[in-house]
């Protein structure tokens, strides 16, 4: 007998059916009737959802976006940590997941794929960077931080993190260690903050 799913619940299942493909074969060697064979649903069933592969991938990067976006405001109320903690886990927190998102760095970083690489990138920082900004004013009331540019400062980091720290972008463990380093010296002087106050980040940037 056939289960009828809820629509929202079938379109996630193929989402993630889709993305685990995608993780372990690659976008290009991934085709539809992979996915439905995983997903044991007909291919309308799929074509009532997305009406491409690329849809499908387009969908995948929206989701994790969101879920970026979800992190970083649960961060942002959490009273328990304090605001270095807070900036340290909403910049963390924004990377994808070398293992289970494999797919998607793929496709995101090749050369026919940049204009949509630029578009993650601005609904990132534009999703963000309110988030990060409220966390830098708070930091400000406290007297750890005397920018008088919370948002652009908010704006500068993540672009800044977000280009530095992409996975493509570092070839060894050292020169990871120099861009951390010059990142959290970089970030003390745009916030104005004393100087030494985020040298906690390094091994925890590492360990991340």
């Amino acid at each position: 007998m056939r289960t009828i799913k809820e629509p929202e619940v079938r379109k996630n299942e193929i989402l993630d059916i889709a993305n685990s493909l995608f993780s372990h074969k690659g976008y290009d060697h991934t085709s539809i009737s992979d996915i439905l064979e995983q997903a044991g649903i007909a291919k309308g069933t799929l074509y009532y959802h997305f009406k491409s592969k690329e849809e499908i991938m387009n969908a995948i990067i929206d989701r994790i976006l969101i879920g970026m976006l979800d992190k970083a405001k649960t961060i942002a109320q959490d009273g328990s940590l304090t605001v270095h903690e807070k900036l340290l886990h909403v910049v963390m927190s924004l990377h994808l997941d070398e293992e289970n998102e494999h797919g998607v760095m793929e496709h995101i970083h090749t050369s026919q794929n940049a204009l949509m690489h630029q578009k993650q990138l601005d609904a990132l920082v534009r999703g963000v960077t309110p988030i990060l900004s409220s966390i830098l004013e708070e930091g400000i009331l406290q007297g750890l931080f005397t920018t008088s540019y919370p948002y652009e400062s908010s704006e500068m980091l993540l672009i800044y993190s977000q280009i530095a720290f992409d996975q493509k972008a570092i070839s060894t463990q050292a020169e990871a260690e120099r861009k951390i380093a010059a990142f959290i010296c970089n970030m003390e002087r745009i916030l104005g903050a004393q100087t030494g106050s985020f040298s906690f980040m390094a091994q925890l940037f590492i360990q991340g």
